[in-house]
């Protein structure tokens, strides 16, 4: 056998690029930008990192520098960029960081199956392609044209739970039930959940809703479930007035699936005569920069939305060279942005005030 032998005879193991960073103390992403020639990494930091490498034996990767990354998005997710800016800032983000790393971000648009086919045939047979990042709205048919693609693919604010691509999103479960859990520290019991359903990213985001409500022995019956078909404000303003005018005011907080469904909610609660937070708390989910200018100004969770781009670009260039890493998911946790639009529930106290 040709292989090295380690101690007592067993074969050594391969070295991989996380062995490298490891031994110079910096991340994998460093690591691989340094032995790629990348920018953005310092010549004395580099130079220790190749010089580490060479120790090893590590075989070294082809220069991602002047390299391709194909960007696809479906129609739907451009209809988002324009509405809502979510969109925007991530690609912002993956824009930044491709200039940083001197690698070409090639944009497409795609419309559905053929387009998805014909994209991925192209990708496949271009030398300078390495690899493409997909922004969609619906991952599932686009998964399963991708099976065979013998590149590197990741989801951008995408969910693979059978974990076939690699993906990166926001945590939004956790991001929902930290959400949760502030309406009910400030007393609030019926709270709404107000949402736009077929993503299963806001899937995620009504599952940590309930998560939340269960954890606190609460009723998370569907009457707390309002769905809208779009994420347009007046559908949601439309819902909200309409729920008051059934059934009255049997909730005393709304938490939305994303920031403009809470403006929405704000201006159907103030077309039903009650006041945001004086009568109905509201908060949003996304922390777009216009939150802080609403009125009340919004509280709201914030998904890093930028480094969301930026990360998946990274983690599509971690793929290159000697590594054979499976698909994984990188989430990143996210925050409350506290405003005006939430407060104490009226006859309420928070438990920690009390004792």
């Amino acid at each position: 056998m040709d292989r090295k032998m380690g101690k007592r005879g067993r074969p050594s193991r391969r070295v991989r690029l996380d062995d490298i960073a490891a031994r110079c103390g910096v991340s994998v992403s460093t690591a691989s930008r340094a032995l790629a020639g990348a920018k953005g990494v310092r010549e004395d930091l580099r130079a220790s990192i190749i010089a580490t490498a060479k120790a090893l034996n590590y075989t070294m990767p082809a220069s991602i520098a002047g390299r391709k990354v194909i960007l696809a998005a479906s129609s739907a997710a451009m209809v988002d960029y324009v509405r809502n800016q979510f969109t925007f800032y991530v690609l912002e983000g993956l824009n930044e960081r491709a200039k940083a790393l001197d690698v070409e971000l090639v944009s497409r648009s795609i419309a559905g199956a053929e387009d998805e086919r014909a994209l991925l045939a192209e990708a496949a047979q271009d030398d300078a392609v390495v690899g493409c990042l997909f922004l969609t709205l619906d991952d599932e048919p686009f998964l399963a044209l991708a099976g065979g693609f013998p590149k590197p693919i990741v989801l951008v604010n995408g969910d693979d739970p059978a974990m076939r691509r690699s993906s990166v999103t926001p945590c939004n479960r956790s991001a929902a039930r930290l959400a949760t859990e502030h309406l009910l520290d400030f007393g609030h019991e019926r709270i709404l959940f107000l949402m736009r359903r077929g993503r299963r990213t806001i899937e995620r985001r009504f599952e940590g809703w309930q998560d939340a409500l269960r954890a606190r022995g609460l009723d998370v019956s569907p009457d707390l479930v309002i769905e809208v078909s779009d994420w347009l404000p007046e559908l949601a303003a439309e819902a909200i007035r309409s729920r008051v005018a059934e059934h009255g005011l049997d909730f005393t907080a709304v938490l939305t699936a994303g920031d403009s469904l809470a403006v929405g909610a704000m201006m159907g609660l103030e077309a039903a005569g009650l006041k945001v937070p004086a009568d109905v708390s509201v908060m949003g989910m996304d922390d777009l920069p216009q939150a802080a200018f609403h009125n009340p100004p919004l509280t709201t969770m914030h998904i890093p939305m930028r480094e969301i781009g930026a990360a998946s670009l990274d983690l599509l260039l971690d793929d290159l060279g000697a590594r054979h890493l499976p698909p994984r998911r990188v989430e990143f946790a996210c925050h409350i942005v506290e405003r005006q639009s939430t407060a104490v529930c009226r006859g309420k106290a928070i438990a920690s005030a009390a004792e």
